[in-house]
């Protein structure tokens, strides 16, 4: 089994509404190891596997930063579990992955599609990676579920690059078509309804449910080679209820990222 490594980005500058997200990674640690659940996935994998290692968390100066710290982290071919941190983290996430794997898909789970060009007037804004990964040509294809918040921009720009969208408003996840290539998940917590994660900064009624995403991610057949959970922020939490199901998918796609 390849090395699977952990890294928590304390990263929320690019959020165009609230910050909050920079403090996520050690709380959804917190939850995960807390006495509140034990390290099994639901197909009875553990997670404490001496293949994976929590390389800690890293406070960001500069953007870009994250393409570094994230390089580190994949050399020798290890796979890489991101806790971020607001969604711009993915971009320069991708950007590392891009050198190993030329061929890569994307699932983006998430209330919006993120495509904007810019927005007020910053291209690397938490609203804009995945146009930054098609522009550049790092995924092969990016498969978008969860979407909610489809303007014309954005739709035009799902047009242009090719994008798959599955909107919540006619979803059928069966629908999807399987991967091909390595894949890359690109978990956003406010796909989930906010009855289920009240702990984001963008509250979009109408999501996925948890057992929805659970689902959809342990229906995937293909090598997971790299995740990330963003977009958790903890000032808007009730509970922990959000970062006990931010913990509950990292276990989740640990164990897919396990399989292969």
């Amino acid at each position: 089994m390849k090395n699977i490594n952990i890294q928590g980005l304390n990263w929320d500058a690019k959020s165009s509404f609230q910050k909050g997200p920079a403090k996520a990674p050690s709380l959804i640690r917190k939850a995960l190891y807390s006495d509140s659940m034990n390290l099994c996935t639901e197909f009875g994998i553990s997670i404490e596997n001496d293949n994976i290692a929590d390389k800690g968390d890293f406070k960001i100066d500069e953007y870009f930063d994250i393409t570094s710290i994230t390089k580190k982290h994949i050399a020798g071919g290890a796979k890489l579990l991101s806790l971020g941190g607001d969604h711009s983290v993915t971009f320069p996430i991708i950007k590392a992955f891009h050198d190993q794997y030329p061929k890569l898909d994307i699932l983006h789970i998430d209330a919006h599609a993120d495509l904007y060009h810019d927005y007020e007037g910053d291209p690397y804004s938490h609203a804009c990676p995945f146009a930054r990964i098609m522009e550049n040509g790092f995924a092969v294809k990016l498969v978008q579920v969860g979407i909610r918040t489809l303007n014309p921009h954005q739709a035009s720009q799902a047009e242009k690059y090719k994008v798959d969208v599955h909107e919540m408003r006619n979803l059928n996840l069966s629908s999807i078509k399987k991967f091909e290539n390595p894949l890359y998940i690109s978990l956003d917590m406010d796909g989930f309804d906010p009855a289920f994660a009240p702990g984001v900064s963008h509250h979009e009624p109408g999501g996925l449910s948890s057992r929805q995403v659970i689902d959809l991610i342990h229906s995937i057949n293909t090598e997971i080679v790299g995740a990330d959970i963003v977009e958790y922020n903890p000032d808007r939490d009730f509970n922990d209820m959000t970062a006990y199901l931010a913990a509950k998918m990292m276990k989740e796609i640990l164990g897919k990222m396990m399989e292969r």
